[in-house]
């Protein structure tokens, strides 16, 4: 294994060991707490621009599963295909970090290691490092950009654009509409942020069709019963086009609209709300959630560095969920017509499906 170097853009350097791709890289350094689920966090869309690092100390004892395709998910000749165990057909995440990577590994599904997953979609990743200390740099002082150095590398990425000032959401959007499920009852269109996998499934597990579209595509006057707002990467104040074509839909109709994640964010700027970054984000499998309204509370699986200021929302709006450990949003809700969405991941896939009942409703609505 080279020697490798996480440099934070306050001068914080970190030592460790290469056992992924051997090649310079930056990114905004965020921190995940989960115990388990690299392959999906790896491959979810929503990592794009970002260096994962995982406090969780032992990381690739179970290996990476296999690339398949199960049940009749492929849709438009392969275009949109959902692998199994995947939340993407890549990874997204521009580098993992962890503390203790292991070597061997052992699984039943499991056919290869992390390592070579990751050299062969050339993703670097970085062992040795004290995760812990990592993380309270990042908690303190809040995320921030990074690079990973070798010493053959050293000064050669340059410039280095910061993470807020591009649109992932545009780099990780489908490009053309893919439908699934296709003549299967009521049709869901799925604005497509930077969509997981799961929510695909979880669609079409509950028999509708789903079209999928692009981020800005204006599917206002497209044939379909309901619209699903998903989850994506960045900064959603980049994503104006697709808050305008919302708001040009709810003007117009009342189908029901649900959104997860970005799609929060996106339904709550179209209900006239202001978004802000948070210090370090949400990211882990044990974010615990309160409905509001009720005593019931959730443990909900997360990844977002962004949220909604509630007391910005128009006045036909109110909050559907808030988050137990630091009160910010959780989702929104229309008090008059059928739309609502959650900033947590109801799909969870990796965590917890305590709250997979959002798409029941959602279904329940069309």
């Amino acid at each position: 294994m080279k020697d490798v170097t996480l440099v934070l853009e306050d001068g914080t350097r970190f030592k460790g060991k290469s056992f992924g791709y051997d090649a310079p890289v930056s990114g905004e350094v965020v921190f995940n707490t989960a115990m388990m689920g690299y392959p999906e966090s790896l491959t979810d869309p929503s990592y794009a621009g970002q260096m994962m690092v995982l406090t969780y100390p032992l990381v690739g004892n179970y290996g990476v599963p296999a690339h398949t395709v199960g049940g009749d998910l492929s849709a438009d000749g392969g275009k949109g295909v959902i692998y199994d165990f995947f939340e993407s057909d890549k990874i997204y995440a521009s580098a993992i970090i962890v503390s203790d990577y292991s070597e061997e590994y052992s699984h039943w599904n499991a056919c290869e290691s992390l390592a070579d997953w990751l050299k062969r979609e050339k993703v670097p990743g970085i062992t040795g490092i004290d995760t812990r200390q990592l993380t309270k740099v990042l908690r303190e002082h809040g995320v921030m950009m990074g690079t990973i150095e070798t010493i053959d590398t050293i000064g050669t990425i340059g410039t280095i654009d910061h993470y807020s000032t591009t649109n992932w959401v545009d780099r990780v959007s489908c490009k053309e509409i893919i439908r699934y499920n296709e003549g299967a009852g009521k049709k869901v269109v799925l604005v497509d942020c930077g969509v997981k996998a799961n929510i695909i499934r979880c669609l079409i597990d509950r028999g509708v069709e789903v079209i999928r579209v692009p981020w800005n595509y204006d599917y206002t006057g497209m044939d379909f019963d309901g619209l699903f707002l998903a989850n994506g990467p960045g900064d959603p104040d980049t994503c104006e086009d697709a808050v305008t074509i919302i708001r040009k839909q709810m003007s117009q109709s009342r189908k029901p609209i649900c959104g997860i994640c970005m799609g929060n964010q996106l339904l709550a700027k179209a209900g006239g709300a202001t978004i802000y970054k948070l210090k370090y984000g949400h990211r882990s499998h044990n974010q615990p959630v309160r409905e509001v309204g009720t005593n019931r509370c959730y443990v909900t699986s997360q990844n977002h560095g962004y949220a909604v200021d509630a007391s910005t929302l128009g006045r036909e709006w109110r909050e559907l969920f808030v988050n137990m450990n630091d009160g910010s949003n959780e989702g929104i809700r229309h008090q008059t017509n059928p739309w609502f969405s959650s900033q947590f991941h109801p799909e969870a896939c990796s965590g917890p499906v305590d709250t997979e009942f959002m798409f029941d409703r959602f279904i329940e609505a069309l």
